[in-house]
This record gives C-alpha cells, structure tokens and sequence, in this order.
C-alpha cells in the first residue's frame, strides 16, 4: 500500500497492512531533516523501523532531468555497505561448517598466493573486525587508479592484482591488536569466502546464501537493474558517474540495493528467528543473523565492532549498531538498535562532499526513533 505526501511516498511493503504502518507523525519526525540532507541527489531514499512497525519513504526522481520517480525498490550503490553483507555470508558459511572464524587467511586462497611478513597469523575475523594490521588499500591500486580518479578508481585493479599485491604489502600493525579500517581486508575476506566455497565467484555465492533466502530481490552486483527495475544515477559534484566498478574487490563495495532490500536486512537481523519463523529462510542463515551481531572487539569510549558493523553504547546501556558506505555517486548508511527495536536505512544518489550530511543526519534520526 502506497499514500503520497508532499515529500514522497510512503509504504509498508507488499504484506503490510495498516497496523504495521509507522504513525505519520514518527515518520514525519525522522524523516524531516534527511530527506534533504544530499542536495546535490536527484533522489533519496529512507527506511524506518520500530517495534514491529515500518514505513519506506521516497523522494525525487532516478536522475535529474528525469521524469521517472524513484521508488522504495530502486537500486542505489551500496558502496562499503557491502562489507555488512560479506559479514553475513562469513557467518553463513561458518554456520554451514564450511569454515570457522578464526581460519587463517592463507587456508582459503589458492596455494601459490604469498603472505606478507606477519601475514600467516591474519584470520577472517581479523579481516571482518578490522584488525588484519593490512593497509586501508593493496599496493599498486593508486597507481592504476590515476586515470580512473573521477570515473571508476578501482575498475583497472583485478583479483590477480589483489591477490599479488598481499605479497608486497607491509602489515601496519600485529594482527589482533589494532583497529585500522581496510578495504583491502574485506575485499580479501571475500575472496577467502569463494575459497571455501569451491571456487563459487563472491556475487553467485552471496545471492545464493544470503539475497535470495531473504528475499532480497533488488540486491546484488549486476551493474545494471534487472528487466522491469529501477536503478538511479549517480552524482559527484552535479556531474553524472558511471556506474561503479570494483572487480578485484567486490565484497568490499560492489553490491547495488534498495531501500526496501536494505530495510528488510536490518530487520532480518533485529529478528533473525521471527514466530513463526519463514520456512524459506535455512536455519544456517538464521544462526547467522544472530552470529554477525555478537561483539568482537570493545574499544574506548564505548566503541566496539561486531563481523563489520561499528557498535557504539548509548547512555542508556544499549548498543546501536551502524555502517555507512559511498562511491563516486552515492552515499548509504545503514543502522539498528536491538534493545530498542528500532532501525533506519538511507540512500542516496549523490557522493559524499560539502553539504552532505545524509549519513550524520540518517545516524541522528536512528537515535530519534527510540524516543
């Protein structure tokens, strides 16, 4: 069911009736300084979740100049929301027994790879909690990516080139000791995920583990949207983006979703074994859901991280859970609160830049929600 106001449409997805509706005044509340936190997006994208009721809200167009409206299933570049998604697929496969958290790195890539110095003791929770000591970036991708600087900086680098690059990187830290955010890590952990798994490239493995079990019907790696699909187009700095490419790193930031998806998600994981529990979801998958939330590493200040997800404690005692991601023309943010049961997605079609502020504001409005 779908209403439209003056700032966009409102729904509660294809099953919902009006008694799982949020109160157009939470919506409203939330909603009202972040759907026009990117001002340079054509099109922005929210959803909202708390305690059991939710509301999809959509504003503007696919592309500026375009008259076709964005809706609750348009597909905008996740950027390192990804990484959300590969954490649930390492659950997954744990869950499965195909491989355990702390594998070394080594034992899931193929043989001949070499390690840096230190690198035998990388393991995948070390990659999927930060904590591999690996650079933000592999070796030799900045030099690839110059031509590329405004279009699509990562399109050149491989996973040959990812895979020879571990050789001659230089661990920042021990593994295990330091928090040091790395694209590299996740991208790897990806890889080590396929390892696992036969060979199985990551965007078939996922689909088939994850998106597919959940439903999630608009998500996935295909750069472009399937037949019937919407899919927006990006901006940095007003200017049209192609879409983004990452081939040798594509658990890091390849995947394209939609609000509805990204809402669903969260709300897989805020309720992982719902009663009663959807027959199309592998108990694997539910253990997994709850597996990816468990804290793995505490930091100051009430900081922490679960597999990927950034924890921050709120004064109350309860754990807000966030990940936000970008790409040349998109900025996502993704977040959740279980004791509060309260859950909030945005997107939108423009990069990160002076001005906007989608991802503070989403991050503010998710706080709201509890109240």
């Amino acid at each position: 069911m779908t209403t439209h106001t003056p700032t966009g449409a409102l729904s509660a997805g294809p099953a919902a009736g009006a008694d799982h509706l949020l109160a157009p005044a939470v919506v409203r509340r939330a909603t009202g300084m972040l759907l026009s936190a990117a001002p340079g997006a054509s099109a922005i994208a929210v959803g909202l979740h708390r305690e059991g009721r939710r509301a999809l809200v959509v504003r503007g167009h696919i592309a500026h100049h375009s008259h076709v409206p964005a809706d609750a299933d348009t597909r905008f570049e996740a950027g390192s929301l990804t990484k959300t998604f590969t954490a649930l697929l390492l659950a997954e496969q744990a869950a499965r027994g195909d491989l355990g958290h702390h594998d070394p790195l080594a034992r899931h890539l193929p043989a001949a790879t070499r390690l840096p110095s230190g690198g035998t003791a990388i393991t995948l929770t070390h990659l999927a909690t930060h904590t591999s000591g690996l650079p933000r970036l592999p070796p030799g991708l900045l030099r690839s990516a110059a031509p590329l600087l405004f279009t699509n900086p990562y399109a050149a680098f491989t996973p040959d080139d990812v895979l020879s690059a571990l050789a001659r990187t230089r661990l920042r830290a021990a593994p295990g000791s330091r928090v040091r955010y790395s694209n590299f890590g996740l991208g790897l952990l990806g890889h080590a995920l396929t390892g696992a798994a036969g060979g199985t490239p990551y965007p078939a493995l996922l689909d088939t583990r994850v998106l597919r079990p959940l439903g999630l019907r608009d998500t996935g790696c295909a750069t472009s949207a399937a037949e019937g699909g919407g899919q927006a187009t990006g901006y940095w700095y007003g200017r049209a983006r192609p879409p983004f490419r990452i081939p040798g790193l594509p658990a890091a930031g390849a995947l394209r979703t939609s609000a509805r998806d990204l809402l669903a998600l969260v709300e897989a994981i805020l309720d992982p074994d719902p009663a009663p529990a959807p027959a199309a979801v592998p108990g694997v998958l539910r253990t997994a859901l709850s597996d990816v939330t468990r804290p793995r590493v505490r930091l100051p200040n009430g900081r922490g991280l679960s597999l990927v997800w950034n924890i921050r404690r709120r004064p109350d005692g309860s754990d807000l859970y966030h990940h936000s991601g970008a790409t040349r023309g998109f900025t996502a943010f993704a977040g959740f609160n279980p004791r509060h049961a309260t859950a909030l997605v945005a997107l939108a079609n423009a990069a990160p830049g002076p001005g906007n502020a989608l991802v503070q504001e989403a991050y503010n409005a998710l706080i709201g929600l509890q109240g």
